[in-house]
């Protein structure tokens, strides 16, 4: 417990004492209202695509553990015809 406390306690110093460093002075960008538009734009259709995805993955992880536990119940019999 002690160690984990002191890693991140470590782990702030460092990055609290880092962020000035890190900090862009003087750099202008010209984007106007309208580039903001189209990115948020363009974000929120990566956002809508994703939500299905996430759906069928969770629907496909759930039938997954269905048919593990299904499966697990009611053994298959394997028979060989012609011997």
């Amino acid at each position: 417990m002690t160690a984990l406390r002191n890693a991140l306690w470590t782990a702030a110093i460092i990055l609290g004492t880092a962020a000035p460093a890190l900090a862009q002075t003087g750099r202008k960008d010209n984007s106007g209202i309208f580039v903001w538009v189209f990115l948020g734009f363009c974000a929120l259709i990566v956002a809508v695509q994703a939500i299905p995805a996430i759906l069928l993955a969770i629907g496909m992880a759930r039938a997954t553990a269905k048919g593990v536990k299904e499966g697990e119940k009611t053994p298959v019999e394997i028979t060989v015809e012609g011997e």
